[in-house]
């Protein structure tokens, strides 16, 4: 058997949206920006596409604009509030995912703003009492603070951060790309200014994604060049991206509560599975607390050990993460969890599952986890 559990680097395209890609890959092959037929096609397929997401969030199909993926729609989020509209500080987490934090610290390391981090306990929940007396001593503000923590799994209350965020006149950005197709994101009940999304974590494309923008703010261009995107995003459109990234969300939002019940089962067999199976195990930050971690991953805490869980997973057919895949390349600690000052002497393994997961490849999963413990254990 060979079980994917590693949905968070990436989900497996769903076959409905391949299908709704297809006929822009082969057939309908002109470029949106030409005024013949053939573009004039391409680019009433685009802002239908435009539209599908913009009504799925209660949004404004001119606040919605497509770019390569998560990291793009971060990078010019932040640039577009920071540059473009003059702002000298800013607050974020050192919880956040390097699209964010690395573009914060070379602002910063370039003088252009102070940047503050919000404080946070051992299990990574935030302080907002902090972040409060931060936007307190400081005149208009950047924020940027994630929904979903793509190593742990944390879920933070965006809706009241923005709520604080008003109160102080800040400019409020959200990485998404973790929730977004798995949770219902309304704009209009959400006092943000920026939120992100990736298709390929919702079972669409890969190198696509898109950047919702409140129309009270004025995006400006990460890329420069043509005219594309209303100015904001140059570049000749990813045209069957873009159809399978609006397939993907329509179909994540139609069946949402179907998945999320059936992924929240999964993950819960796995907690249960694993807790009666490995002594000492334990898990990291709130990720096996329902009701404050996404239901989507698992972040797991192993005893310590010269074995390598995860190569042996691999070895038998299991594939899973030791944090983020963002990270695998190079093999020193994850920076999520050095500032939750985890054990280091401890293995950790990032299960995260979709739709297409199964209680029987929990089982196979668990199965070889224990197996591989007793080794441990008898030797």
């Amino acid at each position: 058997m060979n079980v994917y559990f590693d949905n968070a680097a990436t989900t497996p395209l769903d076959e409905k949206v391949f299908e709704s890609m297809l006929p822009y890959l082969m057939n309908h092959f002109g470029n949106p920006s030409s005024s013949h037929k053939h573009g004039r096609q391409v680019r009433i397929a685009i802002e239908d596409a435009r539209k599908t997401i913009a009504d799925l969030l209660n949004a404004s199909p001119n606040e919605i604009f497509f770019t390569s993926g998560g990291t793009e729609a971060d990078n010019t989020a932040i640039l577009s509030a920071i540059r473009g509209m003059g702002i000298k500080h800013a607050i974020t987490t050192k919880l956040e995912h390097h699209a964010v934090l690395n573009t914060l610290k070379s602002l910063e390391k370039n003088g252009e703003i102070s940047l503050n981090y919000v404080s946070h306990d051992r299990y990574g929940n935030l302080n907002l009492q902090h972040l409060e007396s931060l936007l307190q001593k400081n005149e208009k503000t950047f924020v940027s603070i994630m929904h979903g923590n793509n190593e742990i799994g944390n879920i933070n209350d965006i809706e009241l951060i923005g709520e604080i965020c008003k109160e102080y006149n800040a400019i409020f950005h959200s990485d998404t790309v973790q929730t977004m197709g798995h949770y219902r994101l309304d704009v209009k009940k959400l006092n943000v200014h920026f939120l992100v999304g990736s298709a390929h974590k919702f079972h669409g494309p890969k190198g696509v994604g898109f950047l919702y923008v409140k129309d009270s703010v004025q995006a400006k261009p990460l890329i420069q060049g043509g005219s594309q995107e209303r100015h904001v995003r140059a570049g000749t459109e990813n045209v069957a991206g873009i159809i399978g990234l609006a397939r993907a969300l329509e179909i994540a939002y139609a069946n949402l509560d179907e998945h999320r019940h059936h992924i929240e089962s999964v993950k819960q067999s796995c907690i249960e599975r694993l807790q009666n199976g490995i002594p000492r195990i334990e898990f990291n930050a709130n990720s096996a607390l329902t009701n404050k971690s996404l239901y989507t991953i698992l972040s797991v805490s192993i005893p310590a050990t010269e074995t390598d869980f995860l190569i042996n997973l691999d070895f038998n057919g299991i594939s899973a993460s030791g944090g983020s895949a963002c990270n695998s390349s190079n093999h020193g600690a994850s920076h999520v969890l050095t500032a939750l000052g985890a054990n280091v002497k401890r293995q950790t393994i990032r299960f995260s599952f979709s739709k297409y997961n199964t209680l029987d490849e929990v089982d196979f999963l668990v199965e070889n986890l224990v197996n591989m413990h007793k080794e441990v254990a008898a030797a």
